[in-house]
């Protein structure tokens, strides 16, 4: 419910959407995203919170941003990780919440550095699916490619 709050925040940047799209995170999208968190001791439930299990949205709106300093604007944007000591008025200072189990609820993740966002931007996107080329790309033909198809 907070999604169109924080895409008018990030409106703000004047940075252009190259890719968006609604989905549900797999656990083993979740493992891989998350997978530098591993030995944490809240790996798990942030696990399980991105996957939906721990609230009744099953949903994560995946967006890529493109412009100069992205990153940076995005990053400033959304504030410091804890929500508890984020400025106020950044989107996790005004949406973000810190859960009974000490585990941060705050409603955006951003690419720390552009090492991190190619990895992550690939992780989530297929090159169709961006408007723009920002990484190399090549044409495949694949075989045997089982799929979901309109019945």
């Amino acid at each position: 419910s907070l999604t169109g709050n924080i895409l008018t925040r990030l409106s703000e940047t004047k940075l252009e959407i190259v890719a968006a799209k609604m989905m549900r995170v797999s656990r083993e999208l979740a493992i891989e995203h998350y997978k530098h968190l591993k030995q944490e001791p809240f790996f798990e439930e942030l696990i399980k919170y991105i996957c939906g299990e721990l609230h009744k949205r099953k949903k994560v709106m995946a967006l890529v941003y493109a412009g100069d300093d992205a990153i940076g604007k995005v990053r400033a944007l959304a504030g410091a990780t804890n929500p508890e000591k984020a400025e106020a008025t950044s989107i996790r200072g005004s949406f973000g919440r810190i859960m009974t189990s000490g585990l941060y609820e705050n409603v955006i993740h951003c690419s720390a550095n552009a090492q991190e966002a190619e990895h992550e931007i690939k992780l989530w996107f297929q090159p169709d699916e961006i408007i723009i080329e920002l990484f190399a790309s090549q044409e495949v033909v694949q075989k045997e490619i089982k799929k979901r198809v309109w019945a």
